[in-house]
C-alpha cells in the first residue's frame, strides 16, 4: 500500500472528485438563528411552542425603531407628518403583521353612544400638539423614550419569514426611512440582528481562511524551506478544505456563527498530520532510503497512529452531537466529519504528489541538540517525580477550587464586542424604553375562577404586575389587567389617573363592554374563552444569572402571595429559553465530555489491552480542562454555552499528544526494550513532534483570538492555553504516571511483542 501505482490511483480519484466539486459547486448559505441555541429536550421549549406560541404567537419576531428628529423636538407638525407617512408605508409591506406606535394610541371613552375611541396624538395645530404632549406623558418608557428624545415603532413581522425574506423586508424598511429623510436613532430586532451577524460572519470567514493560509505558509517555510515541502501541503489542505465544506454545503447545511472557526480548525489539524508524515519521511530520506520506499514506509508506519489522533480530535467534536442544543450538535457533527474528510484528502493526495515531485534534500535538521535537550529534560523529570506529581496535584486542586467560583452567565449579544453598534442600539432601548428583550408570563385561571377577567383574579394579577415593576422598574405591561384598566379610564372620560383597577361598582358597570373592548385592535392578551392570557412587556438584557435570580424571586412571590385557586402563573418566552440554554451548560458539558472520555478510554483499552492504563491515560488529559477552569476564573470568563463546549473540543484535541506518545511507546516496547529505556526513547522521539505540532496548533488557534465574535475569541484563547497545558502534562506528568506500572508493562511487553 502507498506504493507508486496505488498512490497515483488514489490521486486520480481525488482529482476527479475535486473537478466534479468545482464544476457542480454548491452555493454557500450563511444564517444566524439564535433559537438554534435552545435546548431541544427542555420541557419549557415544548410548552412555549405547543401552548404559548399557538395562543399568542411568537414573542421575538419584532423590530424596534427609535425615531427622533435630528433638527429638534420630534413633536413637530412637519416631522410627525413624515413619520406618519413612514408608518403607513411600512405597515403596508408584505411580511409586516402589525406596527404599533404613538400614532395608534387611542383614548377610550364611554359615553351615551357606548364605547368610543379617540386618537391621543393630533398635530393639526399648535394647540392640539400642546394638548397631545400632555396626554403622551403617560406613555414615556413604553412608546416614548424616558427622556422624551424619541418615540418607538414596534414592528411585528411574520414569524415564518426566512433569513432572505427578512433581509428583503429590512432593506425595504431602510429604503422607506431614507426616502422620507428619517434616520432612526437606534434599531434592534431579529431581522436586523440576523442580517448584521451574517454580514460580520462573512467577513470573518474570509479573514480567517486568509490568515490561516498565511500562517500555514510561514510554518511550512520555516520547517521545510523547499518548494515541495510548501506546495504539496498547500495543495493537499486547500483541496481537503474544499471537500470538507463541499460535504457541509451538499448536505444543505447553512454556515452559521460557529462555522467561522471551521477553516482554521481544518487547516491546523490537517497541517499537524502532514508535518508528522513529512518529518518522518525526511528522516528516512536522510538514512539513505530510496524515495519510493521512503514514501511507502512513511505512510504505512504512521497512518495508524496519525489516524488515531485525527479520530480522537474528530470524536471531540462529534461528541457535541450528544448535547441537546441544535447549534452545538450541528457544529460538532460537521466539524468532526470535516476533519475526517480532510484526513482522507491527506491520504488520497499527499502520497501521489510526493511520488510525482522531485524531493530535493530539505533544510530541516534533526540535530543532536534537540535530543540532548529532551534527554536532559527527561532526566530532570525522573529525578523530580514527586515534586512534579505534587505540583500538578496542587495546581489541579486549586483549579477545581477556582472553578467552583465561576458563574454561569450569558447574554443575548455576548458574542459581539461591547462597542459594536448593535450593542449600543440594544443598550439604548434598555435605558429608554424599558428593555429590548421580550418578557412573557403565561396566565391561567384557577379552579375557583370563571375567567381571567374576574375581579378577584384581576386583583391577584395586579400584585404580580406590581412585583414585576419592583424587579424590573416602571415598565409598561400589557395584560388582561391593562384591558380592564383601560375600560376604567374610559368610564372616567379618558382621565389618565383612572388607569387603575376599578372598584367593584365600577367593575360591574363596565362588564357589558368586555366583549367590545376585546375586539379593539392590539396585541392579543387573552384567549377567546378567557381562560388563559399573558403578561407581556420588555426587559433589559441583564444576563442569565441576574434574570434567573429575578425570575426565582417573582415565582417565589407568586407561590407565597398568589392564590393558585384564582390564578396560575408561568414564566415563558424566547428570552427565558435562551437563559435556560445557558443554565444547562453543566449538563451539556457533562454529556459531551462523558462521550469523549468513553471513546478515548475504549481506544486506549483496545490499543494497550489494559483498562487500568486507559484510566491512567485520562489523567493527563483532564489536567488541561481543570487548569482551563482556573484560567477562566483568573481572566473573569463566565460559563455559558459557547465556553462550556470548549472543554469537549479541547479534550479531543489535547488527547492527540497522549495517543501519539503512547503509540510510539508501544512500538518501542514491541522491540523488546525495557520500560525505562522505552519511555526515554519515546520522550525524545515523540517529544520533538509533540512540541512542533503543539506550536502549530497554538499558533493556529491563537489566530481566533482576533475575532469579534465572543465564541470564536474564547475558543482561540482557551484552547491555545489548554494545548500548552496538555503538552506540559504529557511531557512531565505522563512519564511520572507510567513508571510505577513497571510490573504491568513487563507483562504487556510479552503480549505486545508476541501478539496472537
Amino acid at each position: 500500500m502507498f506504493g507508486k501505482s496505488f498512490s497515483y490511483f488514489l490521486l486520480s480519484i481525488s482529482i476527479v472528485l475535486t473537478f466534479l466539486l468545482v464544476v457542480f459547486r454548491p452555493e454557500p448559505k450563511f444564517d444566524y438563528d439564535f433559537e438554534q441555541f435552545f435546548p431541544q429536550d427542555d420541557p419549557e421549549l415544548a410548552f412555549y411552542r405547543g401552548v404559548y406560541e399557538k395562543n399568542f404567537g411568537s414573542d421575538n419576531d419584532y423590530l424596534l425603531l427609535a425615531i427622533s428628529n435630528p433638527e429638534g423636538d420630534w413633536i413637530d407638525s412637519a416631522f410627525l407628518s413624515r413619520s406618519a407617512k413612514v408608518k403607513t408605508e411600512i405597515q403596508s409591506l408584505s411580511g409586516v403583521d402589525t406596527l404599533i406606535s404613538i400614532f395608534d394610541l387611542q383614548i377610550p371613552i364611554i359615553n351615551a353612544f357606548g364605547l368610543q375611541t379617540f386618537p391621543v396624538l393630533d398635530w393639526s395645530s399648535g394647540e392640539s400638539i400642546q394638548s397631545s404632549a400632555e396626554k403622551l406623558d403617560q406613555f414615556k418608557g413604553s412608546l416614548i423614550a424616558k427622556d422624551g428624545s424619541s418615540f418607538l415603532y414596534l414592528i411585528q413581522n411574520d414569524p415564518k419569514l426566512t433569513k432572505e425574506e427578512g433581509d428583503v423586508l429590512f432593506g425595504q424598511i431602510v429604503l422607506i426611512l431614507a426616502r422620507n429623510d428619517i434616520k432612526p436613532h437606534a434599531v434592534a430586532g431579529k431581522i436586523q440582528t440576523q442580517r448584521d451577524f451574517v454580514s460580520l460572519m462573512q467577513q470573518e470567514f474570509g479573514l480567517f481562511i486568509g490568515a490561516s493560509l498565511v500562517l500555514m505558509l510561514l510554518v511550512l517555510f520555516l520547517v521545510f524551506r523547499k518548494p515541495w515541502g510548501i506546495l504539496i501541503p498547500i495543495l493537499v489542505l486547500l483541496i481537503g478544505i474544499l471537500w470538507a465544506f463541499g460535504l457541509i454545503l451538499l448536505a444543505d447545511r447553512p454556515l452559521d456563527i460557529m462555522s467561522v472557526m471551521q477553516p482554521t480548525i481544518f487547516l491546523i489539524v490537517g497541517l499537524s498530520a502532514l508535518i508528522h508524515y513529512f518529518t518522518h519521511l525526511i528522516k528516512k530520506l536522510r538514512l539513505g532510503l530510496p524515495k519510493e520506499l521512503a514514501i511507502q514506509e512513511t505512510f504505512q508506519e504512521l497512518t495508524f497512529a496519525v489516524a488515531l489522533t485525527v479520530f480522537t480530535t474528530s470524536m471531540g467534536f462529534l461528541s457535541l452531537y450528544f448535547t441537546s442544543i441544535p447549534a452545538l450538535k450541528a457544529f460538532g457533527l460537521w466539524t468532526g466529519f470535516g476533519i475526517l474528510i480532510l484526513f482522507l484528502a491527506v491520504l488520497g493526495i499527499a502520497p501521489g504528489l510526493l511520488h510525482a515531485f522531485p524531493l530535493s534534500q530539505p533544510n530541516f535538521r534533526f540535530t543532536s541538540t534537540s535530543d540532548r535537550l529532551l534527554s536532559s529534560l527527561f532526566q530532570k523529570v525522573i529525578q523530580r517525580r514527586k515534586v512534579i506529581a505534587f505540583s500538578f496535584l496542587g495546581i489541579s486542586l486549586l483549579g477545581i477550587g477556582l472553578s467552583s467560583q465561576i458563574k454561569i452567565n450569558g447574554y443575548l449579544l455576548d458574542n459581539l464586542p461591547l462597542d459594536h453598534p448593535i450593542q449600543e442600539d440594544f443598550a439604548y432601548f434598555d435605558q429608554q424604553f424599558g428593555g429590548s428583550n421580550p418578557l412573557e408570563l403565561y396566565l391561567e385561571k384557577g379552579t375557583e375562577a370563571e375567567s381571567l377577567l374576574d375581579l378577584e383574579v384581576l386583583k391577584e394579577m395586579e400584585q404580580v404586575e406590581g412585583k414585576l415593576r419592583e424587579l424590573f422598574g416602571e415598565g409598561d405591561f400589557i395584560s388582561p389587567l391593562s384591558l380592564i384598566k383601560t375600560l376604567n379610564q374610559a368610564q372616567n372620560q379618558g382621565n389618565p389617573k383612572a388607569f387603575s383597577l376599578p372598584s367593584r361598582g365600577q367593575y360591574l358597570r363596565m362588564e357589558r363592554y368586555f366583549a367590545q373592548a376585546l375586539d379593539i385592535d392590539g396585541p392579543k392578551v387573552l384567549s377567546e374563552n378567557r381562560m388563559t392570557g399573558r403578561i407581556s412587556g420588555r426587559a433589559p438584557d441583564l444576563g442569565s444569572l441576574k434574570m434567573g435570580e429575578l425570575r426565582a424571586e417573582l415565582l417565589n412571590f407568586v407561590q407565597q402571595e398568589i392564590d393558585p385557586k384564582l390564578l396560575r402563573v408561568k414564566w415563558t418566552g424566547t428570552a427565558h429559553l435562551i437563559d435556560r440554554g445557558h443554565e444547562s451548560v453543566t449538563l451539556q458539558m457533562a454529556k459531551g465530555l462523558g462521550v469523549a472520555f468513553l471513546i478515548v478510554g475504549l481506544i486506549a483499552g483496545l490499543l494497550f489491552r489494559s483498562w487500568r492504563l486507559s484510566l491512567i491515560l485520562l489523567i493527563p488529559n483532564m489536567i488541561p480542562l481543570i487548569w482551563m477552569c482556573g484560567l477562566m476564573w483568573l481572566l473573569g470568563i463566565e460559563f455559558k454555552l459557547t465556553t462550556a463546549i470548549l472543554f469537549t473540543v479541547a479534550f479531543g484535541i489535547a488527547v492527540d499528544d497522549t495517543i501519539h506518545f503512547m503509540s510510539k511507546l508501544k512500538l518501542e516496547l514491541a522491540k523488546g526494550k525495557n520500560l525505562h529505556y522505552a519511555i526515554k526513547r519515546t520522550f525524545i522521539d515523540a517529544g520533538r513532534a509533540l512540541i512542533l505540532t503543539s506550536v502549530i496548533l497554538v499558533a493556529g488557534f491563537g489566530l481566533l483570538i482576533f475575532s469579534q465574535f465572543g465564541v470564536t475569541h474564547f475558543t482561540g484563547l482557551l484552547i491555545s492555553f489548554s494545548l500548552i497545558f496538555a503538552l506540559l502534562a504529557d511531557l512531565m506528568l505522563l512519564p511520572v504516571l507510567l513508571f510505577p506500572l513497571k510490573k504491568v508493562w513487563d507483562q504487556k511487553v510479552k503480549v505486545l511483542s508476541h501478539p496472537k
